[in-house]
């Protein structure tokens, strides 16, 4: 099924027998190699995946901002919602964060990546993942050739708790932020954790979600283009995790091999959901620096040099900017 709307159009993907739901972006034209004709295949397309029950909206529309302006320099992109999720129907897994976690959607995750390449002519797919999503982007580039890079924002690397907080643990999570006395307390229990956590060296804690830090490892060995985005934590300034905490980004970027091509970007003055006016535009410059450097195109109605990225973030280098 097909319904366009402008420069979208409603998609419906087979999604291993499952019909799923999704939003396809149309690229600006782009200028063949010989600039003469414009180039309507192998381009790289972007893929959008679903952020734990958010739909494919994503927080405040943001996805579709950011699909539309990728789109709009050359990347066709679909935002597509999972089984379960969104539009897409399914019986929704009733502990979802542990089924993501454990690489649940990756199977049809890779299915979704298969089919996008076949029916639009693509020379391969960038995963986009945002918080879970990250963790479903990273288990399905691992078994997917076709994903030529991946755009993760603040993904996790450990097994989060999955007890629900009661009114009790918020009030008292309010007053340790709030109070003077409870907050002393807050730092008296984070340097207890950093003591527990010097004593471990740089090994994971024995939470952390194994499995994915090998995916991560197998991806990021074998110089797969990855755009991590940071957003600055409660009590954890800069790229530095909170007192106590396990450095993943420390860790990950020591295990990602000679070969890599990460780049990891911290953006300040956003929040988790990056939804803000400062994290959407962070994101959509910055990754469409990245875009540029790793798969370039050149739009037909513009075709001057494409903008390299500024000498303070080498993309093509891969630097990482911290």
């Amino acid at each position: 099924m097909n319904e366009a709307i402008e420069s979208r159009e409603l998609i419906t993907l087979n999604g291993l027998g499952a019909p799923l739901q999704g939003t396809y972006h149309r690229a600006a034209r782009l200028l063949s190699a010989s600039r003469r004709e414009p180039a309507e295949e192998n381009r790289v397309g972007v893929l959008f995946l679903n952020s734990l029950f958010l739909p494919r909206t994503a927080t405040g529309d943001s996805a579709v901002y950011w699909a539309d302006s990728f789109a709009a320099v050359g990347n066709p992109c679909f935002r597509v919602d999972l089984p379960g999720l969104g539009d897409s129907d399914a019986p929704l897994n009733t502990s979802l964060l542990d089924f993501i976690n454990a690489g649940g959607y990756e199977s049809i995750a890779s299915a979704i990546v298969k089919e996008l390449v076949a029916r639009f002519n693509l020379s391969g797919i960038v995963i986009v993942g945002h918080c879970a999503g990250a963790i479903t982007a990273l288990f399905a580039a691992a078994a997917n050739k076709e994903c030529k890079g991946l755009i993760i924002l603040d993904p996790y690397f450990f097994l989060p708790p999955q007890m629900k907080k009661s009114q009790t643990w918020k009030r008292l999570v309010r007053w340790a932020s709030s109070s003077r006395f409870g907050g002393a307390l807050s730092n008296t229990y984070d340097l207890l954790k950093k003591v527990r956590l010097a004593l471990h060296g740089n090994q994971p804690p024995s939470n952390a979600n194994f499995p994915l830090l090998k995916r991560w490892i197998d991806v990021a060995s074998k110089g797969t283009p990855i755009l991590l985005f940071k957003a600055p934590g409660r009590k954890s300034p800069g790229m530095k995790p909170r007192v106590g905490e396990f450095d993943y980004v420390k860790y990950i970027l020591a295990k990602a091999g000679r070969k890599n091509q990460v780049v990891v970007q911290l953006i300040e003055g956003t929040d988790h959901s990056f939804a803000n006016r400062i994290g959407r535009t962070a994101v959509r410059r910055h990754t469409e620096q990245w875009l540029s450097a790793y798969f370039p195109s050149i739009r037909a109605e513009d075709s001057a040099p494409t903008q390299r990225a500024p000498a303070a973030c080498d993309y093509e280098n891969h630097a990482q900017c911290l």
